[in-house]
């Protein structure tokens, strides 16, 4: 299994670990701007009140998995967020959070709840 198929293989496990802990998967991939890497969220989760913008990093160590979140990408992936609450201003009164989940295979996650 090559990188590109293993991290959407990862996303998946992690979408189904949120749902067993009662979260709504509200999207996934949602990347706005495209091709300009505008922004771009793994997935996007609610429970309760709590709107959650998650990155997913399969790496070969959870430790690799921790330091490869750059701060681009969490530029773009705060830029995905404020788009989507405009695009769905029902949100709007949520709390929001942005958290990585760091992926080792196999079986092996690490839920960081407010990464940044």
């Amino acid at each position: 299994m090559n990188n590109y198929h293993s991290g959407h293989w990862a996303e998946f496990l992690v979408r189904l670990l949120f749902r067993l802990k009662g979260y709504h998967i509200l999207a996934a991939n949602y990347i706005t701007g495209r091709g300009t890497y505008a922004g771009e969220v793994d997935f996007i989760a609610k429970r309760g009140s709590v709107l959650v913008f998650v990155e997913v990093k399969k790496r070969t160590t959870l430790e690799r998995a921790a330091y490869a979140v750059s701060e681009t990408q969490k530029r773009r992936i705060r830029s995905g967020a404020e788009a989507f609450l405009k695009k769905h201003p029902q949100f709007n009164n949520c709390d929001i959070r942005f958290d990585a989940v760091l992926v080792k295979f196999p079986f092996s996650f690490r839920h960081i709840k407010n990464a940044w």
